[in-house]
């Protein structure tokens, strides 16, 4: 049996593992397992959100027992001390790991290049832990500020030095100005207090980004009251200073709070792995096109533990996540290659598609594009953009389950409305509000459905003079001339099913008899449009406009390709007319009862719309039944778990769902 392991659960050994247990999902004789010494997979690049308490915690992290459930990869937790290259084998704190096949994955950690304190004093951002001691001690300093009557020593509480004005230095100090206003709000603390700082080495902030884009970072976070500190370099950190070097000359500032973002290394066991084979500095470890290591074919290194110089190109493949994603599918390919001995080793050749960088929960640059024509994005774009990476990603990695949960994190749940859209996605209606309406919906439609038993539509067919006389009905109003024509048979037809077609979608509101008398009326149509003759849209009145009500007015969308299949499935004989007539008549009453009861609400509710929409496509509705439509969607998520069986019933299913193996395999789920 061929051992396959995957040392470290970032980016690439995720992807990595994924892949490969893709390709060998076949073969009984591959062993596939990730080593970490967490037990979830950590989202790196969101890190700053929680730091800064925009999201929970919960978001930024993936168990590895579900990313791999119902797959054939064993999950290790476990923290590796040593890299035995010699002897094939990962040395952990509990056990020895046997290898074939090696993939080091294992990710970085903060470098800080011999700065005197700066390990020590400074707060990392490179982990789950990071962010959530980072978060509760940012609260603390704020909470300790508003109890300190000495004004010096409240503003040494509330001075922020961020380190590093590259991707996550901008990013954290970014985050924490948006949040100061809403912090300063809860403890009552005077925003000219707090002192926030983006010191660095470099000239410029983000300087992968065009310089006009680095620009607009930099206003924008002076605009937030960011004190840029550029050109400078911190030469010392101590426990309540911050010693910086700007124009050859040393300065010492007060500093309460030093984040340490400016660089990055292999992690220990990286740095472990790097001092025994052909390795660049900081634990970059050299490898060959396939990515093997250029010192053993049977390991290889991806993400942000390679160092590769892609042909024609200058410098090493950068230290970011599609780096990760691009090597671990080139790894994976490769490894099974080799063991199948089938096809073809492929060369690492990454095409990067841009960077993105945001500066809070509200506004972002980005470049993006093809490698031979890239483009700057407006922010709201720039934002997009970036949600929409992180969900292909999530496809990739947890599909549904996170997706949901990203979307709930970062639209439908955020604090402070500190996301693209506001908090116009965020605010919650309390469920206990939409309980009328839910049984007044399911009332509306279970009177509907007794109705039509009572007419008979569980016995004859009348589907076909239905749809005939609404359809006569619309023509008299906007083609009154043809209608005219069509003589005395089509005026009595649409009179005599006019009053069917109303109790079909007007929910017992009279509009039926509204309807006969409008057959007879002087109607009035005011939209009529043909659409590329894919469907026709009308809005008529069924009396002048100025003596009519809301139940005179109707609206259709006409779609002829329907209308085929309606004549040549659903009227096509009186038998499936009657069994169509029965099939709507008990979906009534079910949608009805269950709304009532508020069990399975989001089904019955959606069918309620659903059917609501096939009216409008056959039928047509008045404007005084619209409401059902709308109602349907407002009740569509919660609303039976407030005085309803859903209350009840929903928990006990969603745990059954969520431990059923097809659900966990497939992330069709949600926690």
């Amino acid at each position: 049996m061929e051992r396959i392991v995957v040392l470290g659960a970032g980016y690439a050994g995720v992807l990595t593992a994924k892949k490969l247990e893709k390709k060998f999902k076949k073969n009984t004789d591959i062993s596939i397992k990730i080593i970490d010494k967490n037990p979830f997979h950590t989202m790196l690049t969101e890190l700053h959100e929680v730091a800064a308490n925009r999201v929970d915690e919960d978001s930024i992290k993936m168990s590895l027992k579900k990313i791999f459930a119902g797959r054939k990869v064993n999950v290790v937790m476990d923290d590796i001390d040593n890299v035995d290259f010699e002897n094939k084998k990962l040395v952990g704190k509990t056990t020895d790991y046997p290898y074939d096949y090696l993939v080091i994955a294992a990710g970085s950690k903060p470098t800080y290049f011999g700065v005197e304190g700066a390990e020590e004093f400074s707060h990392k951002l490179w982990s789950y832990d990071d962010a959530v001691k980072l978060r509760e001690h940012i609260h603390e300093s704020f909470r300790k500020a508003a109890l300190e009557t000495d004004a010096q020593k409240r503003k040494l509480l509330l001075s922020f030095y961020v380190v590093g004005a590259g991707f996550t230095g901008v990013e954290m100090i970014g985050e924490l100005a948006e949040y100061v206003p809403f912090l300063c709000h809860k403890y009552e603390i005077n925003k000219s207090d707090v002192s926030l700082n983006n010191v660095d080495i470099l000239p410029r902030t983000v300087p992968i980004l065009p310089e006009k884009l680095s620009d607009k970072v930099e206003n924008r976070l002076k605009k937030m009251n960011v004190n840029m500190i550029l050109g400078a370099g911190v030469v010392g950190i101590g426990k309540d200073f911050i010693k910086v070097k700007i124009n050859d000359k040393e300065n010492v500032f007060p500093a309460g709070t030093v984040i340490w973002a400016a660089g990055i290394e292999g992690s220990d066991i990286t740095n472990d792995a790097a001092s025994k084979i052909s390795s660049e500095r900081r634990g970059r470890i050299k490898v060959d096109p396939y990515l093997r290591s250029i010192d053993d074919e049977k390991v290889y290194v991806i993400g942000d533990n390679m160092f590769y110089i892609p042909e024609g190109e200058a410098a090493p493949v950068p230290q970011m996540v599609e780096n990760c994603e691009h090597s671990a599918s080139t790894a994976a390919h490769n490894i099974f290659t080799s063991i199948t001995k089938s096809g073809q080793l492929k060369k690492y050749k990454p095409e990067f598609h841009g960077v993105m960088v945001s500066v809070g929960g509200r506004y972002a640059v980005a470049r993006v594009g093809t490698p031979k024509m890239m483009m700057n994005l407006p922010s709201f774009f720039a934002m997009m953009v970036k949600h929409l990476i992180n969900m292909v990603y999530f496809i990739q990695v947890m599909g549904w389950t996170k997706i949901f949960s990203y979307l709930k994190h970062e639209f439908f749940t955020i604090r402070n409305n500190r996301s693209i859209v506001g908090g116009h996605f965020s605010n919650v209606t309390p469920s206990f509000l939409m309980v009328p309406l839910r049984v007044w919906l399911g009332m509306v439609w279970l009177f509907e459905g007794i109705k039509k038993v009572m007419e008979g539509w569980l016995d004859a067919p009348k589907l076909s003079g239905f749809f005939g006389g609404a359809n006569a009905w619309y023509q008299s109003i906007i083609n009154p001339g043809a209608w005219a024509e069509a003589g005395a048979d089509a005026v009595s037809a649409a009179t005599g099913t006019a009053e069917a077609a109303a109790d079909a979608v007007t929910a017992a509101t009279g509009a039926g008899e509204a309807l006969g008398e409008a057959v007879q009326a002087a109607g009035q149509a005011i939209i009529n449009w043909d659409i590329f003759g894919l469907l026709k849209v009308f809005f008529v009145s069924g009396k002048p406009v100025a003596e009519a009500g809301l139940s005179d007015f109707a609206f259709k969308i006409d779609i002829p390709f329907l209308n085929s299949m309606l004549d040549k499935f659903v009227i096509s004989s009186d038998g499936m007319q009657v069994f169509m007539q029965s099939f709507i008549v008990l979906a009534e009453i079910a949608i009805g009862l269950a709304l009532i009861a508020g069990l399975f609400t989001f089904l019955s509710a959606g069918a309620s719309v659903v059917l609501q929409i096939m009216f409008v496509t056959t039928t047509g509705l008045y404007l005084n039944t619209f409401w059902m439509i709308f109602a349907g969607i407002a009740v569509l998520i919660g609303a039976g778990r407030t005085l309803g069986l859903d209350y009840y019933v929903m928990p006990w299913l969603k745990k059954a769902w969520r431990n059923n193996g097809f659900a966990r395999k497939w992330y069709l789920y949600h926690d």
